[in-house]
């Protein structure tokens, strides 16, 4: 345990963190009625990133000015994550498991931990990224780069309890680029490693002790499923953060895609349970139900975007963007289909999918040696970085790209890889604008259940940032070359912009110190994916990597 800390005493940090806490309600882990906070992931349990404050509205969004900036110190992969804000305090972690803690108002770094990491985490394809912090319990929980899951108390920024879960010399690197998530005194997180010849596992540990609890194979032992010996070097995992609905006790969290990922003729079967949406029991691991959106995938579609949970006709229904640009909208209680729509424009992986079995109709073959032309591409139709739902407007913004690859499915063997080794089974994978129209970005907003689009924004580069919506009735979403930018909820109208320096990859968030409402907004360009965009949108090579976190208020 290495916690490095500031000069502030855990003392006086205390006495700083009761008067905020005097200042303002405090409020429980989870409190949907909770505006000042943002105290997960996506807010709420419900995947909206909404946030009711409106003391900002687009009658006065132009007097957004910067009142303070905080910088890492470390720019590796830019700056990915969300921050989290409870009673004053904004917490987030950057490049290399370093967390933060920053008083909301000022900036004024209040502590600093970074884990000691094993040697082996530098060697892994994914090392340095760090997507997401927990908080609850009185601590801040981490999944770190070399394969634990770790509790620091958020007061003084010391490590409560450590535990290792993974070996990366074992599963060809993978590691906890996201954090657990709590449900209750559970916390439950899985592993990168889709594109890896792992075996990728879903883990859950008492939040309290750290003491391992169950873990969840992603891959079925099912002959059928997965013939032979196949399934060890499955791929799977399941790389974002879940998210946990209380009302039905039930932990959603979706899954990563097979391996290798373009090379499906030596896994013959449906795969299960990769590019799947699992409903689990968050005490036992018990399998309540699951969707597997995408069988036998030879595509790279992931399912581990947000769980967005709604209304449908008085249903309780979860709203579920796979990879490839197709919506599944599920009945929450046992995730029979109710709808599927695509957000893409130009996909040919598939004629359509059935909106009544989910059934890939008129599915595109991938043949061993020969150039296809698949669209989307292997980031998708939208990157992992999530939209925003508004309950006033009753309107979903989805950050939305076109893009297409050319792929060459090959046979690749296993043996003699290393640890970053990906294993994706092709001899080409090119990212090419689509056959009719040139690669573009947009925001949309879309009603969830129907897809019917309301307005959109187009983006000469794609954002792959995730979006912000407000009770102010404002739209708040960052671009790779730094801006970010604020829109009516209702028309898509630009009312505000402002340079932050660096491309946005990381959350947008909202919440409130003193009466006070904060926008804040990550920024720093960085990560894999410009790598891949590369080739279908040349202006990514000239982008400048960077890390700080950029908070606005009122003037």
């Amino acid at each position: 345990m290495h916690p490095t800390t500031r000069s502030n005493t855990a003392a006086a940090v205390a006495a700083f963190l009761l008067a905020l806490s005097l200042a303002q309600p405090s409020a429980a882990h989870g409190d949907d009625d909770d505006a000042a906070n943002w105290t997960q992931y996506h807010r709420t349990s419900n995947a909206w990133r909404y946030s009711p404050l409106d003391q900002i509205t687009s009658k006065n969004v132009k007097r957004l000015k910067p009142v303070w900036i905080h910088q890492p110190g470390d720019i590796t992969s830019g700056l990915v994550s969300t921050p989290l804000v409870k009673d004053g305090v904004l917490y987030y972690v950057g490049p290399n498991n370093h967390v933060f803690a920053l008083d909301g108002a000022t900036g004024k770094a209040l502590w600093h931990y970074q884990p000691k990491l094993a040697a082996v985490a530098s060697e892994s394809f994914y090392a340095s990224l760090g997507r997401s912090i927990t908080m609850g319990h009185g601590r801040i929980y981490l999944g770190t780069l070399d394969g634990r899951f770790v509790a620091i108390d958020d007061k003084t920024g010391k490590e409560v309890w450590s535990t290792q879960l993974t070996d990366l010399k074992k599963c060809f690197g993978c590691l906890f680029s996201s954090s657990p998530v709590l449900a209750g005194d559970v916390l439950i997180g899985g592993t990168t490693g889709g594109d890896q010849a792992q075996r990728g596992k879903i883990y859950a540990v008492n939040a309290i002790t750290g003491a391992k609890m169950w873990t969840f194979d992603t891959i079925r032992d099912d002959p059928a499923s997965w013939p032979g010996d196949t399934g060890e070097v499955a791929g799977g995992g399941a790389w974002m953060p879940g998210t946990y609905d209380a009302a039905s006790d039930t932990f959603f969290i979706g899954t990563s895609n097979a391996a290798p990922d373009f090379y499906g003729d030596g896994r013959k079967g449906d795969n299960l349970y990769t590019a799947s949406l699992l409903a689990l029991d968050p005490k036992t691991g018990k399998l309540k139900w699951h969707r597997q959106e995408i069988p036998h995938d030879t595509f790279d579609y992931d399912s581990t975007y947000e769980a967005l949970l709604l209304k449908k006709d008085g249903k309780d229904v979860v709203v579920h963007l796979n990879k490839s640009g197709f919506v599944f909208v599920m009945d929450k209680a046992d995730g029979k289909l109710e709808n599927v729509w695509p957000l893409s424009q130009t996909y040919n992986f598939v004629k359509t999918i059935d909106p009544k079995t989910g059934e890939l109709i008129g599915r595109r073959e991938m043949p061993v040696g020969k150039e296809t032309l698949l669209c989307p591409y292997l980031l998708g139709t939208r990157s992992y970085n999530a939209g925003a739902y508004n309950p006033k407007t009753k309107l979903w913004y989805t950050n939305a790209m076109e893009v297409c690859q050319n792929v060459i499915p090959a046979k690749q063997e296993t043996s003699g890889m290393g640890i970053a080794s990906l294993y994706l089974g092709v001899d080409k994978l090119e990212a090419v604008p689509p056959p009719d129209r040139p690669a573009e970005g947009r925001l949309d907003a879309r009603d969830p259940l129907t897809g019917k689009l309301k307005w959109s924004v187009k983006y000469p580069v794609p954002g792959l940032g995730s979006v912000l919506t407000t009770g102010g009735g404002l739209v708040f979403n960052g671009d790779p070359q730094g801006f970010v930018h604020a829109y009516d909820a209702d028309t898509g109208a630009e009312l505000w912009q402002f340079q932050t320096g660096s491309g946005i990859r990381g959350g947008i968030v909202s919440y409130a110190v003193n009466g006070k409402q904060y926008i804040a907004v990550p920024s720093g360009w960085g990560s894999l994916a410009p790598g891949f965009m590369a080739s279908a949108f040349p202006a990514v090579k000239q982008l400048t990597g960077g890390a700080a976190m950029v908070v606005f208020a009122l003037d």
